[in-house]
C-alpha cells in the first residue's frame, strides 16, 4: 500500500510529466539503463531495439563540441553526442509519430555523463537540444525524450540557471530544496559505499538493510532510484529488483530485455498449497517378495523439476518423503543424450538401444517389454499417459517399431501386446488406423472401448482400452484437472482383482513438454501433478502392504536451473540452456518391499532387472 505522503508526490510528479516507475512491482527493459552504451558495437540503436528506458553516453567537450568517449585518449573525430545518439534519436522519434518507441506507453531517457567542465559543456548541450524544440521538452511534449545530466553537475543551486529542457542526477546524500527536486529525474548512487556484495547469492541482512533504506528514503523524495557499479548478472537483476531499485544498469541491453521479457515463462508463484501423504513406512525396505509394481515416470523431470514443483508447493512434496533414492544414467547407444524412446525402452525391456527405437534392439529386432513378461506368469498390465498414449513413453511398453513418430503402427501394436488396460488420448491414431480393422480385433482381443473417464470409471472388470480427447489430456495450467489421479486409482481397482499381481505404468508426459516449451509454469504445474499421483501411489502401497513404487524420469529436459525460489511465498524462478534433452542423470525414487534395491547410480536399463527381481518369479 502506498503511503498518502508517498502518493501525493506520486500524483505531483506525474501531472508534471514524471513517470514514477517505483510505484511498479516487477520491472521491464523500459526500466533498464544501458550504462557505458557508447561501448556498445553498436551504440544506442543495440540498446533502443532492446527496449531500453534508459540510455548513458559519456562525453568530453573540445574545440565547440561535445564527444562522446570515456577517456580524453578515446576521442575521435566524428564520435560526436550529436552524430551518435542526438540526430537518430530525433529520426526514430518522427519515424514513431512523435513517440520516443513505437509503443507510446514505452519512455526514453537519455543520461549524458560530462566527464568534465560542464560550464562549456552544458550551454553546448543544450543549444543542440533546443535546436529540435519538443523532442526533447517535456514542458512542451509530455513524451519528448528526457535528458538526464549526471557525472561532473552543476550545483543544486545553480540548477535553476539551466534551461529546463535537461534535468539532473541527483545523489541521495545531498539536500534538496523543493524546487531543485523538480530538476532531478532520478537519483543514484555506487552500490559499494552500502555493501561489499558482489552480485552472488544475497547481501548480509545488515547490508541489505542499508541497501533498501536508501531506497526507501529517495522514494519517500518521490524519485526513482539506481545503483550503478552492480554485477551484470540474472542474479544481480533479481536481487536489485527486491530491494525495489527503478533502474537497473547493464552493459548486456538483449540479456537484461531477455530477462524481463521471458519472465511470465521463467516465473510462477503457487495460488495454493497441496498437502503431501504422509508414509507410514511399515512396509518400507522391507525384503519379501512384491506382489504389484507402480513405475511412475515423470517425462522430463530432473532434479531441477523436483526442487522446483518443492518450492513452489511452500516446500511440500511427495518426492521428498522417500527414503531409498538412487540415480539413473539415461544414456542411449548411440548417443550420450537419450530421448524418450531409447530411455523408456531401456526401461521397458532392460536393453538400451537407439534413439527413436519403440523397443526393439540396434538391429531393429523386437524386445520383451515387462508387460510380455509378466504375463506369462499371469501378472497383469496397465499402462497410462497424461498425454498421447501412441508417444515415445508409453509405446514402449506395447509397441515394437524402429521409429517414434509411426503412431498408427504403434497404435496397432497393442492387438499383439499383453497390455490389460491403457488410458490416454490421440484416439484417432486406432480409431482412424491404416487397419481399418483395428479397433473389431482389439474388440476380439476381449479389449472394451472407452471415450471418457466417466465410461473407464463404470467399467467393472475386464481389459480397457481408454482413448480419450486429446482436449482432456491439455495442460494443467489449462484445465486438464485430476485425469492422472482418476486414472491410476481406477486402473489400480481393476488390476487388484488379479489374485497374481499387476504392473502399472503410469506417465506424467507434459514436463517434458514445459522443458521444451522453456516454460517454467507449465513445467512446475504438470510436475506437481505428477507429484499428487506419487502421493496416491505412496497411499495405496501403505494400505496394500505388498506394493513397490518407483518413481523416476526418462531424462531431464531444458537444462532447468533456479535463479530464484521462495518456499515461504510458493515461488520459483529459474532458465533454461536448451529446448532439449540432456544427458543429466535422473533421480529414481522407490517405496515399499524391495525399495532398497533402487539405491545407488546404475544404467536407466537396470531398472527393468530390479522390477522383474522384485517380484521374485518362479
Amino acid at each position: 500500500m502506498v503511503k498518502r505522503s508517498k502518493l501525493i508526490w506520486l500524483l505531483w510528479l506525474t501531472g508534471l510529466g514524471f513517470q514514477p516507475l517505483f510505484a511498479q512491482q516487477k520491472l521491464t527493459a523500459n526500466q533498464a539503463h544501458s550504462h557505458n552504451d557508447y561501448k556498445q558495437q553498436i551504440p544506442l540503436l543495440s540498446a533502443y531495439y532492446a527496449g531500453m528506458g534508459s540510455i548513458e553516453a559519456d562525453i568530453f567537450y573540445q574545440n565547440g563540441e561535445l564527444f562522446v568517449a570515456h577517456e580524453h585518449s578515446e576521442i575521435k573525430p566524428g564520435r560526436t553526442l550529436k552524430k551518435l545518439y542526438i540526430d537518430p534519436l530525433v529520426a526514430l522519434f518522427k519515424e514513431n509519430g512523435n513517440h520516443a518507441y513505437p509503443d507510446a506507453k514505452k519512455k526514453l531517457q537519455l543520461v549524458i555523463d560530462i566527464k568534465e567542465d560542464h560550464e562549456h559543456a552544458l550551454p553546448e548541450l543544450i543549444a543542440e537540444l533546443k535546436a529540435y524544440g519538443p523532442i526533447f521538452d517535456r514542458k512542451q511534449n509530455p513524451d519528448a525524450i528526457n535528458v538526464v545530466i549526471s557525472g561532473d553537475v552543476p550545483a543544486a543551486d545553480r540548477f535553476q540557471d539551466y534551461a529546463e529542457i535537461i534535468s539532473f542526477d541527483g545523489r541521495p546524500y545531498k539536500s534538496y530544496t523543493t524546487s531543485q527536486l523538480t530538476r532531478i529525474a532520478m537519483i543514484s548512487d555506487d552500490l559499494a559505499n552500502y555493501a561489499v556484495w558482489n552480485g552472488k547469492g544475497t547481501p548480509t541482512p545488515p547490508d541489505l538493510k542499508k541497501l533498501t533504506d536508501v531506497v526507501a528514503k529517495v522514494h519517500q523524495m518521490g524519485k526513482p532510484f539506481r545503483f550503478w557499479n552492480t554485477k551484470d548478472s540474472p542474479n544481480s537483476w533479481k536481487e536489485l529488483e527486491k530491494m525495489g531499485v527503478d533502474w537497473v544498469g547493464t552493459d548486456h541491453p538483449e540479456a537484461l530485455k531477455a530477462f524481463y521479457q521471458n519472465r511470465s515463462k521463467l516465473e510462477y508463484t503457487s495460488p495454493t498449497a497441496y498437502n503431501p501423504y504422509l508414509p507410514t513406512y511399515k512396509s518400507d525396505g522391507i525384503q519379501k517378495k512384491v506382489k504389484n509394481v507402480i513405475l511412475l515416470i515423470g517425462d522430463g523431470m530432473g532434479l531441477a523439476q523436483i526442487q522446483a514443483g518443492l518450492s513452489a508447493n511452500f516446500g511440500q512434496s511427495n518426492m521428498i518423503n522417500l527414503k531409498h533414492i538412487g540415480f539413473s544414467r539415461t544414456e542411449a547407444s548411440n548417443s550420450d543424450f537419450t530421448d524418450s524412446a531409447a530411455g523408456a525402452t531401456a526401461m521397458a525391456t532392460g536393453y538400451k538401444t537407439n534413439n527413436r527405437y519403440i523397443s526393439v534392439d540396434v538391429q531393429g529386432n523386437k524386445l520383451t517389454s515387462i508387460p510380455d513378461t509378466l504375463a506369462k506368469f499371469g501378472i497383469k498390465s496397465g499402462i497410462i499417459s497424461s498425454g498421447d498414449i501412441t508417444d515415445a513413453t508409453p509405446a514402449a511398453f506395447y509397441a515394437h517399431q524402429i521409429e517414434r513418430t509411426m503412431s498408427k503402427e504403434i497404435a496397432a501394436d497393442l492387438e499383439n501386446s499383453h497390455v490389460d488396460i491403457l488410458v490416454g488420448s490421440n484416439r484417432k491414431s486406432f480409431t482412424e488406423n491404416s487397419d481399418a480393422k483395428l479397433m473389431d480385433k482389439l474388440a476380439q482381443k476381449g479389449y472394451t472401448y472407452r471415450k471418457t473417464l466417466d465410461e473407464f470409471a463404470a467399467a467393472k472388470a475386464g481389459k480397457q482400452v481408454v482413448l480419450l480427447a486429446d482436449s482432456v489430456t491439455r495442460r494443467v495450467l489449462d484445465g486438464r484437472g485430476e485425469m492422472l489421479k482418476i486414472s491410476l486409482l481406477k486402473t489400480i481397482q481393476l488390476l487388484s482383482a488379479n489374485a497374481k499381481g499387476f504392473f502399472i505404468m503410469a506417465e506424467g508426459a507434459q514436463i517434458d513438454h514445459g522443458g521444451h516449451a522453456n516454460d517454467l509454469p507449465f513445467a512446475v504445474t504438470e510436475q506437481q501433478d505428477f507429484d499428487r499421483l506419487v502421493g496416491e501411489a505412496i497411499k495405496f502401497a501403505d494400505r496394500d502392504g505388498e506394493t513397490l513404487v518407483i518413481v523416476t524420469a526418462d531424462h531431464e529436459t531444458g537444462g532447468l536451473s533456479l535463479l530464484d525460489a521462495s518456499f515461504k511465498n510458493g515461488m520459483v524462478r529459474g532458465n533454461f540452456s536448451t529446448d532439449d534433452h540432456t544427458n543429466i542423470m535422473v533421480p529414481v525414487f522407490a517405496y515399499g518391499p524391495g525399495a532398497t534395491a533402487f539405491m545407488g547410480v546404475y544404467p536407466n536399463n537396470t531398472i527393468f532387472n530390479k522390477i522383474i527381481k522384485a517380484y521374485q518369479l518362479k
